[in-house]
């Protein structure tokens, strides 16, 4: 017994293997069941809904026509402020899936009528948008180009990939029982069709064609791919054919719809595709300028910039670039395998002269220099005035303390002037002095006059009660048993 189960009959070993092999196919057909519940929605479409739902969606008049203005000046302020919260607030309220998702389900279902109304009210919905945005930034323009309109002008693949896997999410949430409105409404924010068409409006508005075509560009991707993965999901799910009464009408609808959606199948394919390969150009000439030049530290670049179409790479360094170190970058941009699709592209380069750096530098040290001593200069002579000031008011408490050695009724004038400006503002000039007069031309008085100019703009009937004032304050002050005034 022993001996046996160290020695196992063939018949057993076989058993063993059938076993392991029965339990993995169970295994894989456990995971298969799984992944296709997982996965299998076809089970909860409604056909019906979803075609009455798409169709509702793409007349154009009344409510839709002012939610359309509306979404249009909302979009337009949010790229105006530069707005983000604003912009999406647009997308959400912009009724412009509706006849994109028309134009997608007439292709599939062999449609002919949806296709022309769908058609029809699209183009309405793009010529009022471009005109109502065109209106808007004709009468408040923008001060500068922000991130939310410079973001709608230069289409990449990033865009063509969000515009036809954010169409299969619209199409798969549309069909099911129950429409998923969150997912619709992700949808709207992520394909962004209303700013574009905006962004395009402010582009005739301003005279920027490369920003109008630009624009127009990106929404022209969303529409196609939208539309293009309405097709597919509504194809996949097996929604019926639309029926014609005469079969030759049918078999001439199904050929107009063949060849149309070949023909948009084409040029969506060829903007994958052409999309595609501009974005590994932008990559590739991205990561040279990064690994090749701003590694480099003799290198002082400035800016830099290409042009997909001319094949050329601009590069502006402050420093000078030698014929050694251009040859550098062309070899490397032509050799490295990580540049293949710039390879054949220019490099052009406009570099400074050394000299020119040089005598900039040293002018800049020269005038730090003559800051420098100017700054010194002003000092010392701030320092001289403040001096001066001091010994003045030195002399005048020395006079002053003269005349009241010999018991002379002096005061401090330089005082009292401060203090009169203070009193009355009008004051321009203030002066006092002794004067000697004789009315009988054998006596002789010392008379006390304080001589004040007033400003000419303040008329007599106020200066007068003034100067009374004045003048009693000043015998106060000055302890004088009389003091005229004369006006200067």
């Amino acid at each position: 017994m022993e001996e046996d189960l160290k020695n196992p009959t063939p018949n057993a070993a076989e058993n063993s293997k059938q076993n392991v092999q029965k339990d993995a196919k169970g295994l894989l057909e456990s995971v298969k069941k799984f992944l296709i519940e997982l996965f299998d929605f076809r089970d909860d479409t409604d056909h019906e809904a979803t075609i009455e739902a798409i169709k509702a969606d793409i007349p154009f008049k009344g409510a839709t026509a002012w939610i359309l203005l509306f979404a249009v000046f909302v979009a337009s302020i949010g790229l105006n402020a530069n707005s983000t919260a604003v912009v999406i607030g647009a997308m959400l309220i912009s009724p412009l899936m509706g006849p994109i998702l028309g134009l997608g389900m007439s292709f599939a279902l062999n449609d002919i009528n949806t296709f022309k109304k769908s058609l029809m009210n699209l183009g309405t919905m793009i010529g009022l948008s471009l005109f109502a945005s065109f209106l808007f930034f004709y009468f408040f323009p923008l001060s500068e180009d922000n991130s939310e309109l410079l973001g709608r002008v230069s289409p990449d693949i990033r865009d063509v990939l969000i515009a036809f896997f954010g169409g299969l999410a619209l199409m798969v949430a549309r069909t099911k029982k129950g429409t998923i409105a969150s997912v619709i409404f992700g949808v709207a924010i992520a394909t962004a069709l209303m700013p574009p068409l905006c962004t395009a409006g402010y582009g005739l508005a301003k005279g920027k064609f490369s920003y109008f075509f630009g624009a127009m560009y990106l929404f022209t991707i969303n529409t196609i791919f939208i539309a293009l993965a309405t097709f597919l999901v509504l194809k996949l799910l097996r929604f019926p054919m639309h029926k014609y009464a005469n079969a030759a009408k049918r078999k001439r609808y199904s050929t107009i719809a063949t060849v149309v959606g070949i023909a948009v199948m084409i040029p969506a394919i060829f903007t994958f595709i052409t999309v595609f390969k501009e974005n590994q150009v932008k990559t590739q000439v991205n990561n040279f300028i990064k690994n090749e030049v701003k590694t480099v530290k003799s290198f002082q670049l400035i800016d830099d910039s290409y042009s997909y179409e001319n094949k050329i790479i601009n590069l502006n360094f402050f420093n000078e670039v030698s014929d050694g170190e251009e040859n550098i970058l062309n070899n490397q941009l032509a050799n490295n395998v990580s540049y293949d699709k710039i390879k054949d592209f220019k490099i052009i380069i406009k570099g400074s002269d050394t000299k020119s750096f040089e005598l900039i530098t040293t002018a800049y040290k020269e005038k730090r220099e003559e800051l420098k001593e100017s700054k010194n200069i002003i000092a010392g002579l701030q320092k001289q005035i403040a001096d001066l000031e001091e010994t003045i008011s030195s002399l005048n408490n020395r006079i002053e303390q003269d005349a009241l050695n010999k018991n002379q009724k002096v005061v401090a004038f330089s005082r009292i002037a401060k203090d009169a400006k203070i009193r009355y503002v009008d004051i321009e000039e203030i002066g006092f002095a002794s004067v000697l007069s004789s009315k009988d031309f054998i006596k002789i008085d010392t008379i006390p006059v304080a001589t004040i100019k007033w400003n000419l703009k303040i008329p007599d009937s106020i200066i007068t009660p003034k100067e009374r004032e004045l003048r009693n304050w000043l015998q106060k002050e000055m302890n004088l048993d009389t003091l005229f005034i004369k006006r200067d």
